[in-house]
């Protein structure tokens, strides 16, 4: 499922576009999910809330801090967000591109370019679903790449999975979150899951990743050493 927000500082642009996304949306499979009045309040937000947005619509000319600005901000925490800036002036599409900016659309939206910037999201999206990890809890819907992941832990019925810039809990079991991350996280105790790709050191009796000491149980030492050694050595055979 597509989900989409816009941010625009003015109303009457914001529901312009929403209009014409609705005409050419995926009944059921993709839909605008927020809309925002300030770059400020889409960073704010779009920090707490990592991976619930695949695609942003983002209005360079805005009271407050730019388009480009908000950009810049969002790509110091999220740097998979796909952002198409929407612009009544062609000659910022430069400093588009130092944002990571996949294209941009010229006002008043044209339902042709509209469309294909979709389709190219669509496929841009599509393909990377199986290098992500989707999840719901109280606060909504996450998806996370797979390589943002640090860890995973489970305390009671939750498990917690720590990335650089935040720490999101699902009601789960480490067992089937594990099934679902795939071979490259390693089960190094009953409580704890790696990334192996994130794994700085390894000694008898942990493991570091990004600086933090984490236990590595004595039953699954044997194996769990093995399979981290070959991964920080560059062996892809887990």
């Amino acid at each position: 499922m597509l989900r989409i927000a816009i941010c625009d500082d003015e109303n009457r642009a914001r529901d312009m576009l929403r209009f014409s996304l609705e005409k050419i949306l995926e009944e059921n499979k993709e839909e605008v999910v927020y809309e925002f009045s300030s770059g400020a309040g889409a960073v704010r937000w779009l920090k707490q809330h990592p991976g619930e947005i695949d695609l942003l619509f983002l209005d360079v000319e805005m009271e407050g801090i730019s388009g480009i600005e908000t950009a810049r901000q969002i790509r110091k925490f999220d740097q998979n967000l796909k952002i198409v800036f929407v612009t009544g002036y062609p000659d910022f599409v430069f400093d588009g591109y130092r944002v990571q900016a996949l294209d941009y659309l010229l006002k008043p939206t044209n339902l042709v370019r509209l469309s294909e910037v979709l389709h190219l999201v669509r496929k841009l999206v599509c393909d990377s679903y199986n290098e992500q990890f989707t999840f719901q809890n109280a606060d909504g819907t996450y998806r996370l790449y797979l390589k943002d992941i640090l860890y995973c832990f489970s305390d009671r019925r939750k498990v917690f999975v720590v990335t650089r810039n935040k720490t999101l809990s699902l009601y789960a079991k480490l067992e089937e979150v594990q099934n679902q991350l795939g071979a490259e996280f390693i089960r190094i105790h009953q409580r704890f899951l790696v990334n192996a790709a994130a794994v700085e050191q390894i000694n008898n009796k942990l493991v570091v990743v990004d600086g933090q000491e984490l236990p590595l149980s004595r039953s699954l030492k044997a194996q769990a050493s093995s399979k981290l050694a070959k991964a920080m050595l560059g062996d892809k055979r887990l």
